[in-house]
């Protein structure tokens, strides 16, 4: 789907927005939730058929959302957690099961403190020793919940709720790991790299870059393979980021191109940094200039018109 009109903009992130919130409450209210189980896969089946109708706009709307506001954190971040294991499931090939089990996992790993997890992303002092036990139990407790009280039934699902938070640092690659722990490996990886990308109030959130190296850093050369292919299924910097050209001009990223670090780009300023009349589409991928360095969103104070970003991206070729 491209957004050739404002209609078709505002129709697009009405539908993000709808399952935003539609995710919020089912997290923040689950156990007065009928059929919570298939409540949960309405909203993958939703959130799958957003993505086959234009995986590059929804990334852009999602990392607009998680790199913007502090607001509403939790669902934000479990949406943009549950969209990435999606594009890294097809990406590392995972068997339909495990795919499954995986994007329900990221959906609901943090149901356990979602109240608490908004209020500390508003919140500017340090957690609190309560707060800082809920956090550090929230993980069994979820997946308790989701198998005693709201009758989830397939085991995996909570077994990776419930260890979401192991770090895993044996050298086996992907494929040598039994299903539970690959399983559990990317959704920590995919977990620490939304929320560090992601600001709260008591501190600005990463550039895409600083994350992808962050969660790579100090990492066994098998034990990486997740970074590597996140890279590679959203690139290194993904649509909706902000990055700086060599020429030092500014432009947001559109969409995707077959290189992962040469995206498509809409370029918002001059090397004087004074903004275009009209934002142009650039291919990196096509010659220079070529990608200097990735944004933080707290760095840049030029508010784009996005729908008008979004007709430039509709007109880039799909990777």
């Amino acid at each position: 789907m491209s957004v050739q009109d404002e209609n078709e903009y505002e129709d697009l992130l009405g539908l993000w927005s709808d399952l935003e919130s539609g995710l919020g409450v089912l997290l923040s209210n689950p156990l007065s939730v009928r059929e919570f189980e298939q409540r949960v896969l309405q909203y993958d089946r939703w959130l799958r058929d957003l993505l086959r109708r234009d995986a590059d706009l929804g990334l852009y709307l999602l990392f607009q959302l998680a790199t913007n506001s502090w607001v509403g954190y939790s669902a934000s971040h479990s949406l943009v957690c549950a969209t990435l294991c999606h594009l890294l499931a097809t990406e590392l090939q995972l068997d339909d099961g495990e795919h499954d089990s995986l994007v329900h996992s990221a959906l609901t790993m943090n149901i356990a403190m979602t109240e608490l997890q908004d209020q500390l992303a508003l919140q500017t002092e340090k957690p609190g020793a309560e707060q800082q036990e809920a956090v550090r139990t929230h993980a069994p407790r979820g997946a308790h919940l989701l198998a005693d009280r709201l009758g989830v039934r397939d085991p995996l699902w909570v077994e990776i709720v419930r260890r979401h938070h192991d770090a895993d640092a044996t050298p086996l690659s992907l494929q040598a790991l039994p299903p539970l722990r690959r399983l559990v490996r990317i959704l920590h990886t995919v977990d620490r790299y939304a929320a560090m990308i992601s600001p709260r109030k008591s501190r600005a959130g990463r550039s895409t870059t600083e994350s992808v190296r962050a969660i790579m850093d100090g990492a066994h050369a098998t034990a990486d393979e997740v970074g590597h292919a996140l890279v590679r299924a959203v690139g290194l910097c993904p649509p909706g980021t902000y990055v700086q050209l060599e020429n030092n001009a500014l432009a947001l990223v559109v969409r995707r191109s077959e290189r992962a670090n040469l995206p498509h780009v809409a370029v918002l300023t001059g090397p004087d940094g004074h903004a275009l009349p009209q934002p142009r589409l650039h291919h990196t991928l096509q010659g220079s200039p070529a990608i200097k360095a990735a944004l933080a969103t707290a760095l840049v104070r030029l508010r784009p018109n996005h729908h008008q970003i979004l007709q430039l991206g509709a007109q880039a070729p799909l990777r």
